[in-house]
């Protein structure tokens, strides 16, 4: 429950030096956590600056980590405080109390945000209206504002904002500022450009990789070779000497190089001779696989998470019954930037800068680590080359703080890339069963099953609540394999499974794939069995859209088709994807994607960000695939652990947004589960082959 506050915790004006005007919010704070929650709201805060030379800047509150909210949230206020996109700048906020929940995960940053920012928006826009109107003796009902500045509409007099921020900073903050109809917009829902694409693509210094400061030493890290492993005896003789080379220190579970460059900490720390001993098991992929077979083929240690009707007499009633399994690999982040991190801890105190999705963590990981007060940690975050859910974990910033603390002296520390593949947090191994019973005509009864490692898995399709005989199982598997969230989590493994066995059965009911689940959507509508944890018609809207997008209905002579579709972070996705046999081997030629996800904010990101999940989870379902041997990773860098190359992405890819006037719901993720089982589905009628296991590129042969 968001805690109570009054409109002065809620909004706070304050005039800058020169005649400017700061207006900073502080709506709703909830505390800050590394879990992204599908449902828990993000709090919603800013910071508008107006100087009284006319310059506007708007920060942005969330880490950027390449899903676009360095330029949507502050587009949100733009859009009510009535200003010339072209001419405000905008800017990563550092970590504040007064911008609340200061995370990335969980598509959560634009969804979290937008009544709230525009409510900003609008606030700064009426007092500065008001502040115009006082200046001219008139109505403010006569004031009108735009492209930053406010016209007294009977006259055509005109003052900028600038010139109006200093009087603006002393007016009554309104109790309930108008918003604008949407009708009305001039910003939302157009393409804007990524404000920081020309320093990108101009190689601008504008990531953690990046930062260099007076007095840094650069480190790398030697850490344990294989999960199960701890740290001995250190020799650093042969280290010291080589140049560059100025501290070796000894952390958690770790030694650490200092260098006067990379270069230099990488030769030192190769120099280092480390004894690493054996602590706990060192475990085999081949064996979590065997175990898991072997515990699906149980009865279910665990109660049903939800279990409706009578699964076992419907199966008794079949006239068929599918029982398959299905499996997914662990996967590795392997997100472009490699991790890193600046710390410097010097006299009680921290400053930290560097590239994570939970600020906040890190700085209370950090405080609890080295017994610093959090008052006196100072923490930022650059533009971030990309985080997945890795960045959810707060390892790379309190590493860094560590180094600094005992080397006494400010360091970045920098991984290589193998450093990255072999010290993630990984997408959990896992592996799900099916069974449906069918009569000739209808699907009588659905049971699934799973087991992953670490955390249970679990999560349900639209099929729950739309069918009278239902039964979900899921477990975990005890490891000392690191597990974390990676993109889309849950979400990821559970529609390809389900998915794929949804095509599976249309199959053996002769139905067509589309037909079928609107059927199933109709009688979730209708008649639903228990709890239903989807909107039907928004379903049967993003499914309707790709139909006609991709002419689904009309066949094209050497093209096969795969369809599926899912709900995930508030969004509904529904993709076709169109296979044709080239030489005999199956290229993907387009994918149409229809997405229901409210209002969208930036036309051309949010587009971006749906081509973007489909490459990505096709380039994971293909290709990539983390091996454990006796604790070790073996896909240690890209040319084991491979990604999607551009020939074999597809030829294009169509986007297609519902329209609605609702409040945005997520993005960054959901264009990523359906994508691999359409791509599956596709394959099958291209090939006549089912693919039941991840990466695909292994059973196509």
């Amino acid at each position: 429950m968001a805690k109570s506050y009054s409109r002065r915790n809620f909004l706070k004006v304050s005039a800058l030096s020169g005649g400017g005007m700061l207006i900073s919010f502080n709506l709703l704070q909830l505390s800050a956590g590394a879990q992204p929650a599908d449902s828990e709201p993000f709090a919603p805060n800013a910071y508008i600056k107006i100087s009284a030379d006319g310059s506007i800047v708007l920060m942005a509150p969330n880490p950027e980590i390449g899903q676009g909210v360095k330029t949507s949230l502050p587009l949100i206020i733009a859009e009510e405080l009535e200003v010339n996109w072209q001419t405000i700048q905008v800017e990563l906020a550092p970590l504040h109390s007064a911008m609340g929940r200061q995370t990335a995960g969980g598509s959560g940053s634009v969804r979290g945000r937008y009544n709230e920012l525009r409510t900003i928006g609008a606030t700064a826009r009426e007092m500065l209206v008001a502040a115009a109107a006082q200046t001219w003796s008139v109505p403010a009902a006569e004031c009108t504002a735009a492209n930053g500045e406010v016209t007294h509409t009977p006259t055509g007099k005109k003052l900028s904002y600038g010139a109006l921020a200093a009087t603006a900073a002393t007016m009554p903050v309104p109790a309930k500022p108008a918003l604008k109809d949407p009708k009305t917009f001039k910003l939302i829902g157009t393409r804007i450009t990524d404000v920081d694409a020309k320093k990108i693509v101009t190689g601008q210094p504008l990531f953690g990789i990046d930062t260099r400061k007076e007095g840094m030493l650069f480190a790398m890290v030697s850490r344990p070779p294989a999960y199960g492993k701890t740290l001995g005896k250190v020799d650093d003789t042969a280290a010291l000497k080589v140049q560059g080379v100025k501290k070796v220190v000894q952390i958690e579970n770790a030694v650490a190089v200092l260098a006067t460059s990379t270069w230099a900490a990488k030769k030192g720390r190769d120099a280092l001779v480390v004894q690493w001993n054996d602590k706990e098991k060192l475990e085999n992929t081949a064996d979590h696989f065997d175990s898991f077979k072997k515990l699906l083929d149980k009865p279910s240690a665990t109660p049903p998470a939800r279990n409706d009707g009578d699964v076992d007499a419907a199966a008794q009633q079949a006239v068929k019954v599918l029982d398959v399994y299905y499996e997914m690999p662990a996967l590795s982040h392997g997100q472009m930037e490699p991790l890193n991190f600046y710390a410097n801890v010097q006299n009680g105190k921290a400053a930290l800068y560097g590239p994570t999705q939970v600020p906040a963590s890190v700085r209370s990981e950090v405080a609890k680590k080295l017994g610093i007060a959090e008052a006196d940690i100072t923490i930022a975050s650059p533009r971030q080359g990309g985080g997945f859910g890795r960045k959810l974990m707060t390892d790379n910033g309190v590493e860094a703080a560590l180094i600094s603390a005992a080397a006494k002296c400010p360091v970045q520390v920098q991984w290589t890339r193998e450093d990255d593949m072999q010290n993630d947090f990984y997408r959990p191994a896992e592996m799900w069963r099916y069974r449906a019973a069918l009569s000739a005509t209808e699907l009588l009864s659905w049971h699934q099953s799973g087991i992953g490692i670490g955390r249970g898995v679990r999560g349900d399709s639209y099929i729950a609540g739309s069918i009278a005989n239902y039964r979900a199982e899921g477990q975990g598997f005890a490891s000392n394999t690191p597990t974390g969230w990676w993109r889309a989590p849950g979400a990821n493994t559970l529609a390809f499974a389900a998915e794929s066995f949804m095509d599976e059965i249309c199959v053996a009911l002769k139905k067509d794939p589309v037909a079928f689940r609107l059927a199933i959507l109709q009688q979730a509508k209708q008649q639903p069995v228990g709890k239903l944890s989807y909107d039907p018609d928004k379903y049967k809207s993003v499914i309707d859209l790709v139909v006609s997008m991709s002419n689904w209905n009309s066949k094209k002579p050497g093209i096969f088709k795969g369809f599926s579709t899912w709900y995930s972070f508030g969004s509904y996705v529904a993709q076709v994807v169109e296979v044709q046999l080239v030489k005999g081997q199956p290229k993907i030629m387009k994918v149409y994607c229809a997405v229901n996800c409210g209002r969208v904010i930036n036309l051309s990101g949010a587009e971006n960000q749906v081509q973007g999940s489909i490459v990505d989870g096709i380039g994971h379902a293909m290709y990539p695939k983390v091996t454990f041997v006796n604790g070790a990773v073996q896909e240690t860098n890209f040319h084991a652990y491979k990604m999607l190359r551009m020939k074999d992405a597809p030829m294009d890819i169509e986007v297609g947004f519902v329209p609605s006037e609702e409040p945005p719901t997520g993005l960054g993720e959901p264009g990523l589960p359906p994508i691999a089982p359409a791509l599956a589905n596709a394959l099958f009628a291209a090939t006549g082959k089912r693919i039941r296991k991840m990466p695909f590129a292994e059973q196509m042969g």
